[in-house]
């Protein structure tokens, strides 16, 4: 049996299971190939999707959204009956199964059906994330219990804060935008270590009560922090508050109602925020923690597919891969100015202890946010200026971190948190002050762990590096440009490398090169370019 699913809305993704080996197929998520990020399904993405398939699926399956998608689609909340709808479809002549459950179950389901504890093993499950903020108890049956929600929307007032705080942020009452969680993590960091104060407590006890959705940032226009400047200190203040306060409302309901020692899954856009992650370990109510790669709604549709899965086979556990995305597409390119060599591992681990920033292309692309280490920049660990210019090849925010990655085998060495870590979802402490690319101004880093198993290919480029520099650490940060998913085709990477600044890239077996100074311009302009050349009329998206 293939299942074929569908996420609508913002991270559209479109998944397939063979329900049979109950392993899954792909995830391709919409926003890669270099298209805006947080983008929907497109006819381009579901045609591609498709043409992995050699037949037509037998169960589609849609995922449920806040407006519905399609007259069958369920909505957005609901664990219990009714939550779901089952049905016929006909598909070029071709009746099939139709499956549809809410976004909510799609979480639950997909945190599930990703985690390492066996079939028939109870769980507690948590998803947090813009509207949801529920604890759930999954049995031995596959049954599912709502233990309680302990707040509405924790993702939306998390990225409420930055709005608050930022002049550029006009509309009163609006959606927040996605990306300013992630900032608001990285800005908590410099938040000073102590009680709220007046102001912080008076913010913190109008936001975390509310129901309200979208919350409207005039009603706060006599707030301190009204437009005070993100950067600020009094904000980022504020900001290492309201995250202490919304992970401890969570930890207390766990403490009184999560009794029962068993393992936790985290699901849903909170589950990015490594702060909260690395403290669900350590509060030592759960026998274990897991956090799929994918947690956000890039999971959605494999969560779907699994609770189809789980509808018609009563299975709901499946094999996967982390790096089940798109394939790399290698299209023509002017190899003007590049020098070209077959991959030596010794060669690129010599250019990046020559302090040259590489892009790292390896076979399909990861599912979920992350480079893990097959659509990386990588560089040397040991220079704050390495940081500064990664930021700037980046084209984003100088307080932002930039993320390590580690020989699983050396993280003791390095980092305090003896974990491994291969979806970068943990915070550590840095051990190792030669790290300061990669040492927040916290002293944490997001490290992620490879072994040879998981990554050989990248496992090989830090074993060599370490020969070298006698660390076996390297930056590691997403390949793509501002705003937008991984690149993934060699035309939109050699324009990426020589816009941005990069020194060279690695696809597959063949290590480039860039002999020639990088292209002038603002990386606006930069970026504006290569979409009017890839969508000469989508003037929208500039």
């Amino acid at each position: 049996m293939r299942i074929m699913s569908f996420k609508p809305g913002h991270d559209g993704t479109i998944a397939s299971l063979d329900a049979s080996s109950a392993e899954l197929i792909y995830s391709y998520e919409a926003e890669k190939d270099s298209f805006p990020r947080y983008s929907t399904i497109t006819p381009a993405i579901v045609l591609e999707a498709a043409g992995r398939l050699d037949a037509i699926p037998d169960v589609i399956a849609v995922g449920g959204w806040l407006t519905g998608f399609g007259a069958d689609a369920v909505g957005y909340y609901g664990v219990a009956q009714g939550s779901e709808v089952v049905g016929q479809k006909t598909i070029f002549g071709r009746n099939v199964h139709f499956y549809s459950s809410t976004h909510e179950r799609s979480h639950i389901w997909g945190s599930y059906g990703m985690s390492p504890f066996p079939a028939g093993m109870p769980c507690y499950a948590l998803t947090w994330e813009g509207l949801c903020g529920d604890f759930y108890e999954i049995d031995e049956r596959l049954q599912v219990v709502h233990l309680g929600k302990v707040m509405a929307n924790p993702g939306h007032k998390y990225a409420f804060l930055y709005a608050l705080a930022d002049p550029k942020f006009t509309l009163p009452k609006a959606p927040m935008r996605n990306e300013d969680p992630g900032k608001v993590m990285a800005l908590s960091a410099y938040g000073q270590n102590r009680s709220p104060d007046r102001d912080e407590q008076a913010l913190i006890d109008f936001l975390l009560p509310s129901d309200v959705y979208p919350l409207n940032k005039e009603d706060l226009r006599n707030s301190p922090y009204y437009n005070i400047g993100v950067t600020h200190q009094k904000f980022t203040n504020l900001a290492r508050r309201v995250s202490d306060a919304i992970f401890d409302s969570f930890q207390a309901f766990a403490k009184k109602n999560l009794t029962k020692g068993y393992p936790l899954l985290i699901s849903g856009g909170c589950g990015l925020n490594c702060e909260w992650n690395r403290r669900w370990v350590e509060t030592n109510l759960f026998s274990d923690v897991f956090i799929p790669p994918c947690t956000n709604d890039t999971g959605s549709a494999i969560g779907t597919a699994v609770d189809a899965m789980r509808h018609f086979t009563g299975r709901a556990k499946i094999k996967w891969n982390v790096y089940s995305g798109q394939p790399f597409i290698l299209d023509e390119i002017d190899r003007t100015g590049l020098e070209v060599y077959p991959l030596d591992y010794d060669h690129v681990a010599s250019a990046l202890l020559g302090d040259k920033v590489i892009g790292w292309v390896q076979g399909n692309c990861e599912i979920g946010p992350r480079a893990l280490g097959n659509r990386s920049i990588l560089a040397a660990p040991f220079s704050k200026a390495t940081h500064e210019r990664l930021n700037g090849i980046k084209n984003r925010e100088g307080f932002r971190p930039i993320a390590p990655v580690c020989l699983e085998e050396d993280l003791a060495l390095h980092f305090d948190l003896a974990r491994p870590s291969p979806y970068m979802l943990l915070f550590q402490k840095v051990l190792d002050s030669r790290l300061e690319a990669v040492t927040h101004v916290d002293g944490t880093a997001r490290a992620q762990t490879v072994s040879q198993e998981q990554n050989p290919r990248l496992f090989q480029v830090l074993t060599s590096f370490k020969a070298k520099s006698g660390v076996g650490v390297l930056c590691n940060t997403s390949l793509n440009f501002n705003g937008t998913g991984f690149i993934n085709r060699a035309s939109d990477l050699l324009t990426y490398a020589r816009a941005a600044g990069l020194d060279g890239f690695v696809i597959n077996e063949a290590f480039h090169l860039l002999k020639e100074a990088p292209l002038t311009g603002s990386c606006e302009q930069k970026k504006n370019a290569l979409r009017r050349r890839k969508y000469p009329s989508a003037d929208a998206l500039k």
